[in-house]
């Protein structure tokens, strides 16, 4: 029986993963990595301020995928097959060890994404892949002669395989030849971006930051999203995790809306409305001679205290006792519901999150191979999945990776 040929297009995270689990699933295999650019991993060795977060310490596939705005049901049974606990025993059985941050997430101990790049790149060469770099792929096609695939690079080379791995990216030459192949793309759009305030008053606290603080976005008319965590005002509106997830969940709708939405900030969710009017009244009754601005009663930084009660109409020179129900309640209003204008979207320069991708149901996620096309499979941004920050794009990276080239190992030529 001649040996499998399998080709991988996309030399990133998943396209590097599957190669290896592919090769050392089946040595015979003769495994190809294409990746167009002259660097392999570029986004792996920039990811995480070029920490690389790998992956969040979450062992609960059901906990986990709730960090998926799209492919969580898809990926729920990929997880239990090749979860976090998986990732973190590959690597240190490539003795790379990864460690755990506060908030979860998990780097590597040497604090540097390059000691991932150089576990992958190794692995690709100990396992056996052939790995070619600056090589362009065109187009794909069905061979003819039999169930495998035509390779077109930019060369005039074409190249023959029986499995073929998609995990281009979420690139336009992917889409085109996923296309080609008989597959439906999802529209992509950006996902894990910060959200443009003009508001100058508010750009002028940059660098100001709440933990917690609770968002709700309406857009075109849509249902409420919210998200709860901490916000960091920026020269440009506002960033911080729960805007990045709240940009992840709403993407979509954002996208339609052209970035035109209104949000609902609550900057102090862990009381109840009535609770914020309690403690205002206090500080009212306690100190009515003293000026607003400077005795705020309760926990916010002290420029944000005094931009919010600028929002209710309160001057600096303000006392306490000289404000009205109607100001009290404004100023309630302002520290629980208030209302800011989202005009447009800015970056997030430590990820590079495209919403969008193969359609979910077309894909086989105990393989990872096409229910269309037999041979035929994928891994990574290609798919319709996002993650929100926080290594969870990694994970998904390295689960449908692994998964696709455990099965085009273990799958049988004609």
């Amino acid at each position: 029986m001649l040996s499998l040929r399998i080709v991988v297009i996309g030399g990133g995270a998943a396209g590097f993963f599957g190669a290896i689990a592919c090769a050392k699933a089946n040595p015979d295999a003769q495994v190809t990595l294409l990746e167009a650019s002259r660097q392999p991993l570029a986004k792996v060795l920039i990811s995480g301020g070029g920490r690389c977060n790998v992956t969040h310490a979450c062992f609960d596939a059901e906990e986990l995928v709730q960090n998926y705005p799209r492919g969580a049901k898809a990926l729920r049974g990929a997880l239990t097959r090749f979860g976090p606990q998986d990732t973190v025993a590959w690597f240190a059985a490539s003795g790379v060890y990864l460690k755990t941050e506060a908030d979860g997430r998990m780097f590597p101990v040497t604090n540097t994404s390059e000691t991932i790049v150089e576990c992958l790149i190794k692995s690709v060469a100990t396992s056996g892949v052939k790995l070619r770099v600056g090589t362009h792929v065109t187009s794909v096609k069905r061979s003819a002669a039999d169930e495998g695939f035509d390779i077109l690079l930019k060369s005039g080379e074409t190249i023959k395989c029986d499995r073929l791995l998609l995990a281009i990216g979420s690139s336009i030459v992917g889409y085109k030849i996923v296309r080609e192949l008989g597959h439906q793309i999802e529209p992509p759009v950006p996902s894990l971006f910060t959200f443009n305030i003009a508001d100058q008053k508010l750009r002028e606290l940059a660098g100001v930051s709440v933990n917690p603080v609770q968002l709700r976005l309406s857009a075109g008319g849509k249902s409420q999203l919210q998200q709860t965590g901490s916000l960091l005002i920026t020269h440009w509106g506002l960033s911080g995790p729960a805007v990045l997830k709240l940009s992840a969940w709403g993407a979509r709708v954002l996208h339609e809306s052209r970035y035109q939405a209104k949000l609902l900030i609550n900057w102090l969710p862990l009381l109840h409305q009535e609770q914020v009017r309690e403690k205002v009244l206090a500080v009212k009754d306690e100190w009515g001679k003293k000026a607003i601005a400077l005795h705020r009663g309760v926990d916010l930084p002290h420029r944000l205290w005094q931009y919010i009660i600028a929002r209710a109409g309160i001057t600096t020179e303000d006392r306490w006792a000289e404000i009205s129900s109607k100001t009290l309640n404004q100023l309630v209003q302002e520290l629980t519901q208030g209302q800011y204008l989202i005009n447009g979207k800015g970056a997030f320069k430590e990820e590079f999150v495209t919403c969008g991708g193969v359609n979910l149901k077309e894909v086989n996620f105990k393989t990872m191979e096409s229910r269309l096309v037999p041979g035929l499979y994928f891994a990574g941004e290609i798919l319709d999945i996002d993650g929100v920050t926080g290594g969870f794009n990694f994970q998904s990276a390295w689960t449908t990776g692994y998964l696709a080239g455990i099965a085009m190992a273990n799958s049988q030529t004609a």
